[in-house]
């Protein structure tokens, strides 16, 4: 047993074990909760790296385990999975500290890469519910001053595709999802953000989200 160390909460039974059986032995199962109050316990009990959230709980939802734990216990990270694609759903719970949100129909090999990206502190939506998300963090953001976005000496050196690829990535996007996005190979995908991160100086997606977020780039 390997891999990030993941509690599942869903109150269907068959969930659980579907999510069990498609992640398998490449991540380590440390407990699994049907509703709220177990879940909250059983988190408590076991510090996984990531729980696997459903949205609608018995006893108040995902969103109580989130608002109940998120500052108690601040390494767990949390991605949310749910049959709903709805925009307030996602939005919630994303407000209440969650890292992602996928829906259920994702496929097990992508449910994976997702608890493992979140695991090392990444965020992931599914490509659709990333754009509304962004829309409506975006519509509450305080507007940035044009000449500061404008001036951006980091943004001047990126070239047109460069851009794609970084506001794509940053957006929480797979290599393979902005290859098939724009059209291109996911090796130039991954040259391209090679390119990206030196010229900004940074390190990492996940410094490279910040970097987006904080200039309204996304």
């Amino acid at each position: 047993m390997s891999g990030p160390r993941v509690f599942v909460v869903d109150d269907h039974a068959m969930v659980r074990s579907g999510v069990r059986a498609e992640l398998g032995d490449d991540v380590t199962f440390v407990g699994e909760a049907p509703d709220v109050p177990s879940a909250v316990e059983g988190i408590r009990a076991t510090l996984p790296d990531v729980v696997l959230l459903d949205v609608h709980l018995p006893g108040g939802g995902g969103r109580a385990v989130l608002e109940t734990l998120r500052a108690e216990l601040p390494q767990v990270r949390w991605l949310a999975l749910s049959v709903s694609d709805a925009a307030e759903d996602v939005i919630a719970v994303i407000r209440a500290g969650a890292k992602g949100y996928v829906t259920k129909t994702i496929s097990g090999p992508d449910l994976l890469d997702a608890v493992r990206r979140v695991a090392e502190g990444d965020v992931v939506f599914s490509p659709r519910l990333a754009g509304f998300v962004l829309d409506a963090f975006a519509a509450a953001a305080p507007t940035a001053p044009a000449e500061e976005e404008a001036t951006d000496p980091g943004l001047d050196l990126l070239s047109a595709r460069e851009r794609e690829v970084m506001q794509l990535l940053a957006r929480g996007y797979a290599y393979k999802e902005v290859a098939k996005e724009l059209f291109i190979s996911i090796k130039t995908v991954e040259t391209h953000m090679s390119s990206v991160l030196r010229k900004l100086q940074l390190s990492s997606r996940h410094e490279l989200t910040k970097w987006a977020s904080d200039r309204r780039l996304l």
